[in-house]
């Protein structure tokens, strides 16, 4: 399965092979491309469970932030990316990297701080970057991936080169002074920046409502001139439709846009964070509105999932999982020789 996954990385998720499209006989697009997105969502909710164990037995170490409950976001923006534009990404960034075609066994080899990882084990959790499909982190800091954005995007548009750069990020980011700064820039210049805002209720552990007078996002970016609006970061198929909207709307040349993903974290920020802030009752009644549970049901409502294809999907993605832990368990750290290695960009800067 990694390898398989590896050979069509680099692809946006419309343009990757369907698998589930090959496997599952004569379905209609529809409902293999429903396959596909349900994949997706799987190999990223098992990929961080796995992690959960994995952080508990002390394989993986340091801050690690999980994406439990907002796959839907990743995943269906994804699906309006094609392989020439660029992605910046969060500390909350294995879902946007696997939904990107990053391989699990490259993601959970950079976990392990091991070479093969896909920043050869330098950057762990939180910054996972793979030029070549154009995934540029994985940033610590809050709100550090906007400015690199609208530069990717300034960038394109100085070469001539037709990409989209898309920038996620979260509701404490838009509190920053790099959102309102990047947002104007973006909008002055009509940059093709999509900025997604996952919204999932909580800066680390201040809500909302706690942080901003304003709530609603979406509005409040619009003052910058650019198109904005907010859809359901739960539902898989409203973040898909919103994504390719504003996506063909940026590639017709009409400046950036805005989506605010209203969704949620069902772990807590991250494996540290005691979840002190909010109820168990409000976590259960986001539950219900999962975003894999969601996408399921309506499959089997439409008839083409049953439980014999759902276990051959969560059997296939378990597989695939458990061969990027072994990779990664079997792979070696970093000799201590190499270590300037990468350190500038000039290669005759680089020791041999």
């Amino acid at each position: 399965m990694g390898a398989k996954r590896g050979a069509s990385a680099g692809r946006s998720a419309t343009e990757r092979p369907h698998r589930a499209r090959e496997e599952t006989g004569s379905v209609t697009p529809e409902n293999a491309h429903d396959l596909d997105l349900l994949r997706e969502m799987l190999l990223i909710r098992r990929f961080e469970e796995r992690c959960v164990e994995l952080y508990s037995a002390a394989a993986i170490r340091g801050f690690v932030h999980l994406y439990i409950g907002e796959e839907a976001v990743a995943v269906g923006v994804q699906q309006a990316l094609a392989e020439r534009d660029a992605v910046v990404s969060t500390y909350r960034e294995h879902g946007h990297a696997l939904a990107r075609g990053v391989p699990a066994d490259a993601v959970m080899a950079e976990m392990y701080g091991r070479v093969t990882g896909c920043s050869h084990g330098r950057g762990g959790s939180m910054h996972l970057f793979d030029a070549g499909r154009r995934f540029y982190g994985g940033n610590a800091i809050v709100g550090g991936g906007l400015p690199v954005a609208v530069g990717l995007a300034l960038a394109d548009r100085m070469r001539g080169r037709s990409g989209v750069t898309c920038c996620f990020f979260g509701d404490g980011a838009f509190a920053e002074g790099e959102f309102h700064e990047s947002a104007n820039l973006a909008a002055l210049w009509e940059l093709p920046v999509l900025f997604v805002c996952e919204n999932n209720l909580y800066a680390m552990g201040t809500a909302l409502a706690r942080e901003h007078a304003q709530t609603d996002l979406a509005m409040r970016a619009a003052s910058y001139g650019m198109a904005a609006w907010a859809v359901d970061g739960m539902d898989v198929h409203a973040v898909e439709k919103a994504a390719r909207g504003a996506v063909a709307s940026i590639r017709a040349g009409n400046g950036p846009h805005f989506l605010e993903a209203r969704t949620y974290r069902f772990r807590a920020h991250s494996m540290y964070d005691p979840d002190r802030y909010r109820s168990k009752d409000e976590i259960e009644e986001w539950k219900r509105r999962d975003p894999v549970t969601l996408l399921t049901e309506r499959m089997r409502a439409a008839g083409p999932l049953d439980e014999s294809a759902l276990e051959k999907l969560e059997r296939e993605v378990a597989e695939e999982i458990d061969q990027a832990v072994h990779a990664a368990e079997q792979a070696p750290e970093e000799p201590a020789e190499s270590l300037l290695r990468h350190v500038t960009g000039r290669n005759e800067e680089v020791p041999s």
